[in-house]
């Protein structure tokens, strides 16, 4: 089959099936210089955008197609629409277009920019936003071309002492990832330097912000959290016990119930999109399988009674989804659980799963590992979050099994009298 096809053959799953597996995509022309493409392959085909035009050229993949499961953009699954309307999108917001072509791209069309390809890679424009909020007007209104090193190095100082150092980081992060991105998509931008130093981190800026609670606060914190409404204690209940990140368990299916075992009940916990930009989405589709208590796995069975496999799994107490940011919809309900428990302000449901890691690496004989398998994150990520905790932690009969023994010599050996 020619790999320039027309709509009919892209609509549905069950037209794409009859496709040959091919490594090159299918392609769709969208626009002049616009073209979505399905790549078919063995398991789940993906979309991509292609722009070529007025000396421009360029290939993003958008997500995955509906192949399998059914359409969901905050998963990154787009159904055929989706995929059109994602790759004009994306498309008509870059360098390259035939009116843009020859105007420089400013800060604030680099923000816009980043913005949407966070979109397209199913990460948070959270990144974006809150960036656009600290820019100054005069920096927004300049062509990235003309960046200097000096005025991105007065404008991150004027930065400190507005907010904490490691929250400075982050949004410098942040606007490097704009500025690269444009200068990706524009060859006339020749500046990188300018931002690499002109934005550099804050040093020593690393902010702890685990908070460790001990197993009889984090019970308190479930039970309260039942006391204020069912729905959001299942979610506390659950985060407590699988020590999952909210957005994880917010993706949870009812299919990720697993009870065939009665006595072994477990999830199949949707991973984080962590770890770089490449394969974010499939890396979002993957589960890996956390155990609960009997407990937990009978108050989400009851929960889940009279629903789809493919629905959410836990739900607010008005029915709906808890969403991509499911702090926004649970912030002020826990702000007042932990006020009413007597707790820290800076204690928060993610207080949860730092809590869960410390209990891991407490229990787990030293696999440091094994805990960051059972909590989608790295051994890198471990050792430089938890490792100061761990060892205030050590027992006292282990430190003193590893403690070196020398054989007396000497004078000293004289007064050592020998034991039957």
């Amino acid at each position: 089959m020619p790999t320039k096809i027309d709509h009919r053959n892209l609509k549905s799953s069950s037209a794409r099936e009859k496709l040959d597996i091919a490594k090159k995509p299918y392609w769709l022309s969208l626009s002049p210089g616009i073209a979505l493409g399905y790549r078919r392959n063995v398991g789940i085909g993906t979309w991509s955008v292609r722009y070529s035009a007025n000396g421009a050229d360029w290939l993003k993949k958008l997500g995955l197609a509906d192949d399998k499961e059914k359409a969901n953009s905050s998963l990154g699954i787009l159904d055929f629409e989706q995929a059109k309307e994602a790759a004009l999108k994306l498309a008509r917001t870059q360098p390259g277009l035939p009116e843009d072509t020859n105007r420089p791209v400013t800060v604030d069309e680099a923000l816009q920019q980043y913005k949407v390809d966070l979109q397209a890679r199913s990460a948070s424009v959270s990144n974006a936003t809150t960036l656009r909020g600290h820019v100054t007007p005069s920096l927004m209104a300049k062509p990235v071309m003309l960046l200097t090193e000096r005025e991105l190095w007065a404008w991150r100082n004027s930065l400190m002492g507005k907010m904490k150092p490691a929250s400075v980081n982050r949004l410098l992060n942040a606007f490097r990832a704009a500025l690269n991105l444009a200068a990706d998509h524009d060859s006339r931008i020749t500046n990188r330097k300018a931002w690499k130093k002109g934005i550099a981190n804050l040093p020593d800026a690393e902010e702890a912000r685990n908070v460790i609670l001990d197993d009889q606060t984090v019970g308190r914190i479930v039970l309260a959290s039942y006391e204020r409404n069912d729905r959001l204690g299942l979610l506390m209940h659950t985060l407590a016990e699988s020590g999952a990140r909210p957005s994880q368990a917010a993706r949870l299916q009812v299919t990720d119930l697993v009870t065939t075992d009665p006595k072994a009940p477990r999830l199949m916990m949707p991973r984080a999109g962590k770890g770089g930009s490449k394969k974010r989405i499939e890396r979002k589709i993957q589960r890996y399988a956390v155990a609960i208590t009997m407990d937990l796995a009978q108050r989400l069975k009851e929960a889940a009674k009279g629903r789809s496999g493919r629905d959410p799994l836990l739900l607010r107490s008005d029915g709906e989804p808890w969403g991509e940011r499911p702090y926004q919809a649970y912030g002020d309900d826990m702000a007042e659980v932990i006020a009413g428990l007597g707790l820290d302000a800076e204690v928060t449901p993610y207080a949860l799963r730092h809590s869960s890691i410390v209990r891991w690496l407490l229990n787990s004989g030293g696999s440091v590992r094994l805990v960051a398998e059972a909590h989608d994150t790295s051994v890198a990520m471990i050792e430089r979050y938890y490792s100061r905790y761990i060892a205030n932690f050590i027992p006292e009969e282990i430190s003193r099994r590893a403690m070196l023994h020398l054989p007396v010599t000497g004078a000293a050996a004289d007064n050592v009298v020998a034991l039957r």
